[in-house]
C-alpha cells in the first residue's frame, strides 16, 4: 500500500522508516538539523511545500519535507499498513 505524504507524492508505506515532527524540534537540536543538511547536500531531500515545514519523512531512497502534520501522516501510514 501507498501513503500520500503531500502534494502529488505517495510512497510505499513499508518504505517509511521515520516521521519527525519538526514543530517540536528545538532549533538547537543539532542532530536533526545536521541530518536535514546532510540529506540536502546528498540531494536526497525533496521539499513538498513552500509553506512552513512541519514534518520530515525518511523513506528508503529519499527523504521529504512536508507541510502535513506528523499526526495526520501517522494516521495515514497506520491505515495503509492494515
Amino acid at each position: 500500500m501507498y501513503v500520500n505524504i503531500g502534494g502529488d507524492i505517495s510512497v510505499p508505506a513499508d518504505s517509511v522508516s521515520l516521521i519527525v515532527n519538526l514543530e517540536t524540534v528545538q532549533p538547537s537540536c543539532r542532530s536533526v538539523t545536521d541530518l536535514i543538511e546532510s540529506l540536502d547536500e546528498d540531494n536526497r531531500l525533496q521539499y513538498l511545500t513552500e509553506d512552513i515545514p512541519r514534518t520530515l519523512i525518511l523513506a528508503d531512497s529519499r527523504s521529504y519535507i512536508s507541510s502535513i502534520s506528523s499526526s495526520v501522516l501517522k494516521k495515514r501510514l497506520e491505515s495503509s499498513l492494515k
